[in-house]
Order: C-alpha cells, then sequence, then structure tokens
C-alpha cells in the first residue's frame, strides 16, 4: 500500500481557505489586471487589435483616453500583456467572483452603491438557510471540457470542498446551487431551464468561466446563446478560461453569503458565518 508511505511523507495538503490566505498559486496567472493611468499609445492600441474577444476598449478621447479591461470576456490568452507589458499584466488574484457584470470591468468603473448594497442583502437573504449544508448541480451547457476539470478537482484532496459542507448532487431536485459551464449552445437551452425549475427554493445560480459568461470565443457562434447569463438568472459570475478551482471555491462560497466579494482587497470570512466554514 504505497499511499501509506506518501501520506506521511506528504502530510496534510488540503487548503486551509477560506480560513487562511493560500500560497498555493502564488504564480498562477489568474486575471489580467491593467495598471491604473497606463497611457494610451500606439502599442495600446495594437493590444486592442489583438485581442480575440474584444475585452480591451478605450474609453474617453484618444489622449486622455482610459483603457478598459472586460475579465468577462477575457481569455487569458495573454497577447495584450505581450504586446503592451507597461498596461496589461497577469495577477495571481483568484478572488475575482462577483455578483455585477461591470465588475468584471478593470479598472473599476463608477458605480451606484446603493443598488449594489441592495442587491448583496437580497441575495443575502435569500441563501441564509444554505450557509451550513450546500448541494451544487453542475451542468454543462457546451463546454469545451476544459471547465469540468476545474470543477472536478475541487473534489480532490487539496481543495475538499466537502470539508465546507459542499457537496455534488447529480439531482437538481436535491441542488441548492446551480453550477453552469459552457457557451450556452441551443441544445442545452431547454434542458437548463428545466434544471432550474425544479430546484427547490431558495436557490442560487453560478455562471462559471468566460464561455458561460459571455460565450468567450465562440459568443458570435451560430450554435451558441453568448453565454448562460440570459438563460437563467445568475446571482455570481466566475471569470477565467477555464475559472480555476480557488476562484469557483471562491465564487461559491461568495454566492451563499460566506465570503464578501473582494474587489482587489483581501477577503476575510464574514464574522456571522465563522462557523459554516471551519472544517467538517
Amino acid at each position: 500500500m504505497p499511499w501509506i508511505p506518501r501520506g506521511l511523507h506528504d502530510g496534510v495538503v488540503t487548503t486551509r481557505y477560506p480560513r487562511r490566505a493560500d500560497g498555493y498559486g502564488e504564480g498562477f496567472h489568474a486575471a489580467v489586471d491593467v495598471e491604473p493611468g497606463a497611457a494610451v499609445d500606439d502599442r495600446a492600441y495594437a493590444a486592442v487589435t489583438a485581442c480575440p474577444t474584444d475585452s480591451i476598449s478605450i474609453a474617453g478621447s484618444t489622449t486622455g483616453g482610459r483603457l478598459h479591461l472586460d475579465r468577462g470576456r477575457c481569455i487569458l490568452c495573454r497577447r495584450c500583456v505581450d504586446i503592451c507589458p507597461r498596461a496589461f499584466r497577469f495577477t495571481s488574484d483568484f478572488e475575482v467572483s462577483t455578483q455585477q457584470r461591470n465588475h468584471l470591468i478593470v479598472p473599476d468603473l463608477e458605480e451606484d452603491d446603493a443598488t449594489l448594497a441592495r442587491t448583496r442583502d437580497e441575495l443575502a437573504r435569500r441563501v441564509r438557510i444554505l450557509r451550513r449544508s450546500l448541494h451544487v448541480r453542475h451542468v454543462d451547457a457546451g463546454s469545451d471540457g476544459a471547465d469540468e476539470w476545474e470543477v472536478a478537482a475541487l473534489m480532490n484532496p487539496i481543495y475538499d470542498v466537502q470539508r465546507l459542507g459542499i457537496y455534488f448532487t447529480a439531482s437538481p431536485r436535491h441542488a441548492d446551487l446551480l453550477l453552469v459551464t459552457g457557451v450556452g449552445s441551443l441544445g442545452m437551452i431547454d434542458s437548463l431551464a428545466e434544471t432550474f425549475e425544479v430546484m427547490p427554493e431558495p436557490k442560487v445560480v453560478i455562471a462559471a468561466g468566460v464561455d458561460a459568461i459571455s460565450g468567450g470565443i465562440l459568443r458570435d457562434g451560430y450554435a451558441s446563446s453568448a453565454g448562460v447569463t440570459d438563460l437563467v438568472p445568475v446571482d455570481v459570475l466566475v471569470p477565467g478560461n477555464p475559472a480555476s478551482p480557488f476562484g469557483l471555491l471562491h465564487g461559491i462560497l461568495l454566492a451563499v453569503g460566506l465570503l464578501k466579494e473582494s474587489r482587489g482587497h483581501a477577503v476575510r470570512p464574514s464574522t456571522n458565518s465563522k462557523a459554516s466554514v471551519e472544517p467538517k
């Protein structure tokens, strides 16, 4: 039984996240950031032109404009980073899930704080009962398979989501959270809608990965719906191509109110839910 000496040698490999920060992926390219105040020059325009999903835009005049990048479209192809490293860079911050579509645009756009607060409070009230135990139904709505590898990783010894009371279920009638991946292929529209309808209340929906958020590179395809946000009422968006296991875990905990949206800052468990994120 070789797993016994291996286990003794490796020790505990399971992450302590979200109770404490995890340095497991410090060198991981989780998302692309835009340097605030970066000048719009020829290289920046070249990056805009080279982006295969039109995720980069320039707001304002040509001389005083601001660069923006939509993580809901970015497929992490790194073209912008290679062409214009002064303005674009990778970040290892995986806590980029959000409840608002415009929060995926960096640098931040102007926001209506009152509207954001109402959205967060409404979701928190609706899912409060789910914080002790959560059953997840995953639906592939036209994924290329990469998202499924990351979802499956949530159950390996490193992430071990069952320690947080998170379980995957095969039946939508037993599910509290609908985790959707893929571009929203036309053949899955009815099945996705039926899955959502038979889930008991309260329920929450996560669009995982750029394909599910916007359709990604296939958003204009003849057989896709440019994402699933118009097919089911999405509560949380998890960017990435594909979304990493840590990113997915952050999105799930955000969806049920166990973590607050980071917006680029360190995330800590909510004070009223500390017991809910203790390992089981």
